[in-house]
């Protein structure tokens, strides 16, 4: 039944006979399986606990969440054919909150990979929507749409982003002077204008020499497939620059972003494998998405009667910057210009000089002859938003009548792409203006 031990106390005076009962074998298995269940029930709770930490964080912590139940009526809406605006509508209100989503959960990675790794991983999913969208544009050989909706968040984030941005940090610091790094700016308005030349140039192929139009289109192409190669070796050039040989120069701005924010935090909200399976899961998502939105924008224009390329250039863009101008303008009211900047003039340099190329190169590698040729009007107004962002933040310095001087800019562009009616058999076209006009001239004549 038993055995006797003897036991040597501490103090080494007392010895005691102590008879150890072992139990029986059926009562040890009996609570081995019962502790065995208890442990399987902790383990399951802990996960269902975990998973609705995850759910509560990702899908509900952002006032935008609200948005999210437009993607299963979109779902519906396609399934059924409901109708190519309804689905149109739908698929770009669910958009905006996934964006959002997207940017969160790349900050989260950023937490377990580094700096270094962090801002590889944000210059490539901070703008996911707009690539996603121009490859299907790309795939379903709508080059119009690929153009506009590239050209438009470029437009977005300098104008309207960053004018928003100015304008409400300078209502809210109307008795403090809001100043900011300008050696942070100098990379991005580099890029802006490097990818500014490289979208002139072909344009002038079409206007200057003595080429036949043919065989000036087909230079332009040539000098656009050069001109992305060259963009996006400078591209990664500045991110070398940002991120490894000169980071002296935006440690402020990180130190800034990480006053506050990081010391409420302490660390990532959510793990990392978390992190990366709800980013595959909602980066499909928009995918899913983003070939609605191809799909049925044609359709949306024309039963809407608004503009192919108001659509394009004025409400994707503003879906995709949905992250960018929420973030941009929370830094502006704290007074962290640097980070403000950061965000909406950063965006735009990386559209210009690495989706875009690479758009042309994988249009390249598809046989897709996709230039950097905008069309005057186009290009146009790409100029006078870089310049007019480039002379607002030349002192260093910001108020909000920079800002409103910004967001009055964006206004008269979409007010301009708003009144520019283009047939959908000639939305193909490099260049819109030249068409239309000579449609015009031609019915004149007549």
């Amino acid at each position: 039944m038993g055995s006797l031990a003897t036991y040597d106390m501490e103090n080494g005076d007392i010895l005691k006979t102590i008879q150890v009962v072992k139990p029986e074998k059926s009562t040890t298995s009996t609570s081995t399986s019962s502790s065995d269940v208890t442990r399987d029930i902790h383990v399951r709770f802990r996960i269902l606990r975990m998973f609705i930490a995850n759910v509560q964080e990702v899908m509900f912590g952002t006032k935008l969440s609200v948005l999210l139940t437009a993607i299963p009526f979109a779902f519906v809406a396609e399934f059924y054919d409901v109708g190519g605006p309804w689905v149109f509508a739908l698929s770009l209100i669910g958009l905006t909150p996934l964006a959002e989503r997207v940017s969160f959960l790349t900050e989260q990675i950023a937490y377990f990979t580094g700096p270094t790794v962090g801002g590889l991983l944000n210059a490539t999913c901070g703008n996911a929507t707009e690539l996603i969208i121009a490859l299907f544009a790309l795939h379903q050989r709508k080059i119009h749409v690929l153009k506009y909706s590239l050209l438009g968040s470029i437009i977005s984030n300098l104008l309207l982003v960053l004018g928003s941005s100015l304008f409400c940090g300078g209502i809210a610091n109307l008795n403090k002077e809001q100043r900011f790094n300008r050696k942070q700016v100098d990379p991005n308005s580099s890029l802006l204008l490097l990818g500014l030349i490289c979208q002139i140039l072909p344009l002038l192929f079409r206007y200057v020499g003595n080429e036949p139009a043919e065989l000036a289109t087909a230079s332009a192409l040539e000098l656009s497939r050069a001109s992305s190669i060259v963009l996006l070796l400078a591209y990664a050039a500045c991110l070398f620059f940002q991120l490894k040989t000169h980071t002296q120069f935006f440690e402020q701005q990180q130190e800034e972003g990480s006053d506050e924010e990081v010391r409420e935090e302490e660390g990532a909200v959510i793990g990392f494998y978390s992190a990366f399976i709800w980013l595959i899961t909602m980066t499909v998502i928009i995918a899913i998405l983003s070939e609605y939105v191809v799909d049925t924008i044609e359709v949306a224009s024309d039963t809407w009667g608004i503009s192919m390329s108001f659509i394009s250039i004025i409400l994707l863009p503003i879906v995709g910057n949905a992250a960018e101008h929420a973030g941009s303008i929370i830094f502006a009211f704290k007074n962290k210009l640097d980070i403000s900047l950061g965000v909406a003039v950063g965006s735009a340099s990386q559209i210009s000089t690495f989706l875009l190329p690479l758009c042309v190169i994988v249009a390249w590698i598809m046989g897709i002859p996709l230039s950097l040729d905008f069309g005057v009007v186009e290009t146009g107004c790409l100029a006078f938003s870089i310049v007019l962002t480039i002379l607002t933040l030349q002192d260093g310095s910001s108020h909000y009548l920079k800002g409103l001087m910004l967001g009055l800019a964006y206004v008269v562009i979409g007010a301009c792409f708003f009144v520019q009616k283009v047939p959908s058999d000639q939305s193909n076209t490099n260049d819109l203006g030249i068409l239309l006009s000579s449609a015009k001239l031609g019915s004149s004549s007549s």
